[in-house]
C-alpha cells in the first residue's frame, strides 16, 4: 500500500468531520501529487500532539517559521508507509522523546489552514502521541522553543486548531 493509498483508507475510515473529510478526499483524487509539499494547491500532513496524561501536561513547539507555539508535525516523506507513521516520526524528531506511542484507532481530528507560499495549505491529520514515563524531551532544529504546558495553559499560548486537538485528545484517554 502507498502512502497515498494509505491517506485515502484513513479518510474513509475516520468518522466525524465529514466536510474536511470529503475536501481531503477530492484533493486527493485532484492532485496525484496530494501527499507531497510539491502539489502547488496544498498537501496533506501529518502531526501529532505529545501529551503526559499523568502530569497533565501537553507538549508544544515554538515552530521556527511561523512563531506559533504547535502540536509536533509536518511533511510526509518518501520512506513513510502510513500517515501514522509520518506523524510518530515528526513527533519523535521534533520532541526528541524516544519510545512514544500514538493512541489507537486512528487520527483524533483533521484540520485545513493556510500557510504562506509556495505551499498555501496544509490539510493536516492530527494524531495524539503519549509521553513514556520519565520522558525528556529534546529541542530541535527546527524549533525556536519546545515546552510542557499544562492542559489548561494550552489555550493561552496556542490558536483554535491546537486547543481543539487537545480536547479532542482528552476526551479519547
Amino acid at each position: 500500500m502507498s502512502l497515498h493509498d494509505d491517506a485515502v483508507f484513513v479518510l474513509k475510515a475516520y468518522g466525524s468531520q465529514e466536510e474536511l473529510r470529503g475536501l481531503y478526499l477530492d484533493h486527493l483524487a485532484a492532485h496525484e501529487d496530494g501527499m507531497w509539499k510539491a502539489c502547488g494547491a496544498g498537501h496533506l500532513t501529518a502531526s501529532a500532539l505529545v501529551v503526559d496524561p499523568e502530569r497533565g501536561r501537553a507538549l508544544l513547539t515554538l515552530h521556527k517559521k511561523l512563531g506559533m507555539w504547535l502540536q509536533m508535525g509536518g511533511h510526509c516523506e518518501p520512506g513513510d508507509t502510513t500517515l501514522a507513521e509520518a506523524a510518530l516520526r515528526e513527533a519523535t524528531e521534533e520532541s526528541g522523546i524516544p519510545g512514544l506511542t500514538l493512541l489507537p484507532s486512528g487520527p483524533v481530528r483533521l484540520d485545513r489552514h493556510p500557510i504562506p507560499a509556495p505551499c498555501h495549505w496544509h490539510l493536516d491529520v492530527q494524531y495524539a502521541a503519549l509521553a513514556p514515563a520519565g520522558a525528556v524531551e529534546a529541542i530541535s532544529e527546527e524549533s525556536l522553543d519546545l515546552r510542557w504546558f499544562a492542559y489548561d495553559e494550552v489555550a493561552s499560548v496556542a490558536d483554535t486548531s491546537v486547543v481543539r486537538l487537545l480536547g479532542d485528545t482528552l476526551a479519547r484517554l
